[in-house]
């Protein structure tokens, strides 16, 4: 079976690296899906948990945003950062979520929401929300 190199990078490691059989990523374009000797591509990524499938098995790994580059053999994926589902602390992106919640909640009961603060909430739900996807734990959708 044909495989694709995918490497992920955050700012400070490579997250993960490995010959995969395709990647299922939400860009900012929408959902794609890239198999070996995909066209050229360069996209943008929302935060989310990636997929990234085997012929025998499918692996998670949450990204918070970032850049997608690729070529027909190699995917390089440019992440503000990135974590597989085995380095997430559950509990702590739980409470961040929990935060995200209350604080987007307070905004839009107030009369007058301050829109940088509402955006920054709603950022960091959506960076909980793909954590605990990733590691399949679930919370109130």
């Amino acid at each position: 079976m044909a495989s694709i190199k995918l490497e992920i990078v955050s700012p400070d490691r490579v997250v993960y690296s490995d010959d995969i059989a395709m990647l299922i990523v939400r860009s900012t374009g929408g959902e794609l899906g890239i198999l070996p000797h995909h066209a050229p591509l360069v996209t943008g990524l929302l935060p989310h948990a990636m997929h990234v499938k085997f012929p025998d098995r499918e692996e998670l790994i949450a990204v918070s945003g970032g850049f997608m580059e690729v070529q027909p053999e190699k995917i390089t994926v440019l992440a503000s950062a990135a974590e597989e589902p085995i380095d997430i602390d559950i509990n702590r992106a739980q409470r961040a979520y929990r935060r995200a919640k209350e604080r987007i909640d307070a905004f839009r009961s107030a009369s007058a929401s301050k829109e940088i603060d509402l955006q920054r909430a709603e950022a960091a739900l959506r960076r909980a929300i793909a954590r605990l996807d990733a590691t399949k734990t679930s919370y109130d959708k």
